[in-house]
């Protein structure tokens, strides 16, 4: 046969599905289905919620996590309170210059009481001269002076060679403390110039500051990561599109992310793209052979007064046994909003466009038989066909004029995609089923 590009060559059933596939919205989280938002066939956005989840236990969590970081806010301004302080005592350590100044007015006294000592001595050895003449005085004229006063003399006299003893004696430990006290002045200038304690101080108020940070921002994340576990009891639509059916229902329990492969328990309604659509289709095996990728076919269903467009994608790996028939997938070109999934349809399919001269564009289209198939009787010529359930049927035929191959036009009484028998073992009637045993792909095409 020679025919041009669009040709009718069959027809098959088939029904419409998501492309490539449905789209299953899951829970991200472990809970139970608290509300449904969506019904089926309804049009969403991305984003927009789909379910709600029971959130309370979420809730709370958030509710603990915002106190802890307000725990640890607060632990932190204290840390920075407590470095700010220890940053002060060392650029100003005016604890340790109270305590040298205290010492150098100690040793200012002590230097002081040192040097007051010789003439301390000295007035206190003028003094015991004059205790001493006093009593001699006293006691050459014991007769004429009562006792009383006597002995008053004599005891000024003890008491001023006492003074003078205990002033003698004062000295050394004067000048030990002069020393001490110069070693402790020493001591605290080297302490305010190295102020050892002061940066200790400091540097663990540092990593006070920068563990506290740390735990804060420990905080904050866990604040986060509840608000996360919280926003997640909202189911919400990952594409623009439809739903295409609830899986679950109000008081299901979700797992959260799918624990097994294929549809598992953290579904909760499964979605499609309405503008990638496909079509399955059974394609019977002896139409196999004129299924090629990007063939153009029509496909008609109840739901559309017009005829859709689509191209053939790819066939599928195996042929179902009981139907006998390979399901092809057909792609739907810009389809109606009236289409969706489930939806029955017939395809048709065309003949692909072929690369040709610009003559054999202007050429009508034209049927050919191979011209051994062609039988006649009275009623004129007639060939016998295989039917759809695999019987003989005789049709009469028009003929026109005979080709130099050995083939015949048909101008009228059969269509393309029907099955001529072109041998056959034994003499055929209508109705009577026939065993195909192949297809001649050589004889009849031009």
């Amino acid at each position: 046969m020679i025919q041009k590009a669009g040709t009718a060559l069959f027809q098959a059933p088939g029904w419409v599905e998501p492309r490539p596939t449905a789209i299953r919205v899951a829970a991200l989280t472990q809970g139970v289905i608290e509300e449904l938002l969506v019904v089926e066939g309804q049009q969403v956005r991305k984003g927009e919620p789909i379910a709600m989840l029971i959130s309370i236990d979420a809730e709370l969590k958030v509710e603990q996590a915002e106190n802890l970081l307000a725990i640890r806010e607060g632990e932190l301004k204290r840390a920075r309170a407590e470095l700010d302080a220890a940053r002060v005592r060392r650029d100003n350590p005016v604890h340790l210059e109270v305590q040298l100044s205290d010492a150098r007015s100690m040793l200012a006294k002590a230097q002081t009481e040192l040097a007051k000592l010789p003439y301390l001595i000295e007035a206190s050895e003028a003094n015991l001269a004059f205790a001493r003449s006093s009593m001699e005085g006293k006691q050459s004229a014991k007769g004429a002076v009562p006792g009383r006063v006597i002995a008053r003399a004599e005891s000024d006299y003890a008491a001023a060679e006492a003074t003078l003893r205990e002033l003698q004696q004062r000295r050394p430990n004067l000048q030990r403390e002069v020393d001490a006290l110069k070693d402790k002045e020493a001591a605290l200038q080297r302490q305010l110039k190295l102020l050892v304690e002061e940066t200790r101080q400091l540097e663990e108020a540092e990593a006070k500051v920068q563990s506290a940070k740390a735990l804060c921002e420990e905080a904050r994340l866990q604040v986060r990561l509840a608000e996360l576990a919280l926003d997640r009891n909202i189911v919400r639509a990952p594409m623009n599109g439809r739903v295409l059916r609830l899986v679950a229902s109000p008081g299901t329990h979700v797992a959260g992310g799918g624990t097994a492969p294929g549809q598992g328990s953290s579904t909760v309604v499964e979605m499609y793209d309405p503008e990638r659509l496909q079509v399955r289709v059974d394609v019977r095996l002896e139409d196999v052979p004129m299924v090629i990728p990007g063939q153009p076919v029509e496909i008609e269903t109840a739901s559309s007064k017009a005829k859709l467009q689509g191209r053939v994608l790819q066939s599928t790996s195996s042929a179902n046994v009981q139907k006998n028939t390979l399901e092809v997938k057909v792609e739907l070109m810009r389809p109606p909003s009236t289409v969706s999934p489930e939806m029955l349809v017939t395809a048709t399919f065309m003949s692909p466009e072929v690369q040709t001269s610009g003559k054999e564009t202007q050429q009508s289209e034209r049927l050919f038989a191979p011209k051994q198939v062609i039988e006649s009787d009275d009623a004129g010529s007639y060939v016998w066909i295989v039917d759809s359930e695999g019987r003989s049927q005789k049709r009469q035929v028009i003929l026109g004029g005979e080709s130099n191959e050995g083939l015949i036009e048909v101008e009228s009484g059969l269509r393309v995609t029907e099955k001529i028998v072109v041998d056959r073992s034994e003499p055929l009637t209508d109705g009577k089923p026939v065993l195909i045993r192949g297809d001649d792909q050589r004889i009849g095409m031009k």
